[in-house]
């Protein structure tokens, strides 16, 4: 008898978690997505600011199971699903399955202004990487022209919307490639106005974290050059200046957008019962409502642990992904499935150069015990042997030279 097909879509960290779990599992695993490699987001930052280079923090799907003989890739686009078929739209047809995770991932999220969206970077692809990595050394090659003095007003400010763990650590890196390693190669760029401005809405950054790590974290970001600015929201920006809710008006024409996502657009096909941000609300097992075959993990999946929704980030993903998977090798063996359970493994952001807060288990650190173990952390996570090399290398080089590796302007 054929065995049945467990279709995921989403080669994220979910959906590589669900994968592995199957491993054994007598099950065929079929793996869609629309890139043919998986990416390792929380590195895309480095990536915009001339760090890393792209290869650096993916890795090819195929690749990644080239030993688990249960498991197919197939790269395409998901387009819909028809529930009464049990079959996954794509752009190359539909294709049946017997039990579905979905692990589609989430899109910037620009509060609905369509001239942000136009104008903004957002951070969430290699594609968005680097185009800023490209426009950040446009700007600086632009600046060095001689009588490049008479430029527009905001020429060379950069403003970061969103005072989270991406916002926070892509001031600081970007602090850090403007400031240190590009005034060695830009020999007039040290006498010019440059504006590193770093804009969230609440009252601190890093808002998940307690209160002191975060005051810590405004200092290291401030002793860098970068202006942090709490409170203030941005209703607008048009390539040339940022509106601000309080009627203030910033020039600047480089915008970073950092300050939420919302579920991929695949979730509004789905005719669920959506919550904030477009996310599945998921019954405790990570059901679907009304249909026990299929799964949704990850940011497209909301579901709420100690009376707050699940942070949309890579750990929950992870997470969930194993637990989806160990509930259909219960569902196969006949056994009762088990409720969802979060273990929060803490957060983690770098300000820079030996510079880093962190909040694991109830214990704070800062400095540089902090950005040791985001170093560990993040090599640990990374796939592929080649890769964690590589990067070990690139960090260890601009630790000791203070020299960006990456710094091209290449096609988009």
């Amino acid at each position: 008898m054929a065995r049945p097909r467990v279709v995921i879509v989403g080669a994220g960290f979910g959906g590589l978690r669900a994968a592995r779990v199957l491993r054994s599992a007598p099950v065929e695993v079929l793996l869609l997505d629309r890139r043919n490699y998986h990416l390792f987001q929380p590195l895309l930052y480095q990536v915009a600011t001339a760090g890393l280079s792209p290869t650096d923090i993916a890795y090819p799907v195929r690749a990644i199971f080239r030993r688990q003989g249960n498991v197919r890739f197939r790269m395409t686009r998901v387009e819909g699903v028809a529930w009464e078929r049990r079959e996954v739209l794509t752009d190359h047809g539909p294709l049946r399955y017997d039990y579905l995770i979905l692990g589609v991932g989430a899109r910037t999220n620009f509060r609905g202004s369509d001239r942000i969206a136009r104008h903004g970077f957002g951070l969430k692809d290699l594609d968005d990487a680097v185009r800023i990595r490209n426009h950040v050394l446009r700007r600086l090659e632009e600046a060095a022209i001689p009588g490049a003095s008479a430029e527009p007003s905001g020429w060379l400010t950069f403003a970061i919307v969103g005072g989270g763990p991406t916002g926070v650590e892509m001031a600081g890196a970007l602090s850090e490639l403007v400031r240190v390693a590009l005034r060695k190669d830009f020999r007039g760029l040290a006498d010019r106005p440059v504006r590193i401005v770093l804009l969230e809405a609440a009252e601190r950054i890093l808002p998940a974290m307690p209160a002191d790590l975060s005051r810590a974290a405004a200092r290291s970001l401030t002793r860098k050059g970068v202006e942090v600015l709490v409170g203030r929201q941005v209703a607008d920006y048009d390539g040339r200046a940022l509106s601000l809710a309080d009627g203030t008006c910033m020039p600047a024409r480089t915008l970073i957008w950092t300050a939420g996502v919302d579920a991929a657009a695949l979730t509004r096909e789905l005719g669920a019962r959506l919550g904030p941000q477009g996310r599945v609300a998921v019954r405790p097992t990570l059901q679907l409502p009304g249909r026990d075959e299929v799964y949704v993990i990850g940011d497209a999946a909301y579901l709420e642990h100690e009376g707050a929704p699940l942070p949309m980030m890579a750990p929950v993903a992870m997470q969930m992904g194993a637990a989806a998977a160990q509930n259909i090798r219960r569902s196969l063996r006949g056994e009762p499935l088990e409720a969802f359970r979060y273990r929060d493994p803490g957060s983690l952001a770098t300000i820079g150069r030996h510079s880093a807060v962190a909040y694991v288990h109830g214990l704070k650190f800062r400095g540089f015990s902090a950005w040791a173990v985001w170093l560990v952390v993040h090599l640990i996570r990374l796939i592929g042997f080649r890769n964690r090399l590589v990067v070990l290398i690139n960090w260890a080089w601009d630790y000791v030279l203070y020299e960006r590796a990456v710094r091209l302007i290449t096609p988009e």
